[in-house]
């Protein structure tokens, strides 16, 4: 199996000043394309002793801060997030022949933040949050269904469905930002960001930390 990727490229000149701006303008091209759930990104995370472990879950929001999706802290992901914060975001935009890699460092959104959020979910994916311990064993279909229906009569549409304190969000914050554009004759071009901290590499990698972003090519 091959494609045949297009001819037009991605030039230096024509990158947003930072990755943040040049992915707002892609995921915007990417809406406007009509491409399914563009918020879409493979996460992959790595144990204490660097084995790596992957899975899609949903962009929710992005600003000059970092990339931030939501999960249960006692899921696989949030154990190794608490072992090893260093993770990679993968967009993978393959109708327009375009990814975003970013490579970056993950950090827990403060409890108001992930309360704000979880008020705009939907009431069933409310109680979803409590009746799955995510990544943990269960013995049957019907246990899970059985603790959501338990749930769904505690917290009815009229009640407030309280935070779960082992629920909320990662922000990531960003190193490198790579945009990766198909060509023909598989010459990619491949722009990446990298962040230069005050101070040098050793700089603080905060999110409230400023930065400056240099942008290099690689090779494809």
């Amino acid at each position: 199996m091959r494609a045949h990727y297009r001819a037009e490229g991605l030039q230096e000149e024509d990158l947003a000043p930072d990755p943040y701006g040049q992915f707002l303008r892609w995921f915007e091209e990417a809406v406007a394309g009509g491409l399914h759930e563009p918020n879409a990104m493979v996460v992959s995370t790595a144990d204490e002793r660097g084995r790596p472990s992957s899975r899609t879950v949903l962009l929710k929001q992005f600003d000059e801060r970092g990339f931030v999706f939501y999960t249960n802290y006692n899921s696989i992901k949030g154990r190794e997030i608490d072992a090893n914060p260093y993770v990679s975001l993968l967009f993978p935009w393959h109708a327009v022949a375009r990814q975003v890699i970013v490579a970056g460092r993950a950090e827990r959104t403060g409890r108001d933040e992930t309360a704000a959020y979880f008020r705009t979910r939907p009431h069933g994916s409310q109680l979803g949050a409590w009746a799955s311990e995510q990544s943990s064993q269960v013995a049957s279909r019907e246990e899970l269904d059985r603790a959501y229906a338990q749930l769904a009569e505690r917290y009815p549409e009229t009640e407030r469905v309280p935070v779960p304190p082992h629920w909320g969000g990662y922000r990531v914050v960003a190193r490198t930002v790579e945009f990766w554009q198909g060509r023909e004759n598989r010459l990619h071009d491949r722009l990446r960001y990298v962040r230069r901290d005050p101070g040098g590499p050793g700089g603080p990698g905060g999110s409230g930390a400023a930065a400056v972003w240099t942008v290099e090519r690689l090779s494809p």
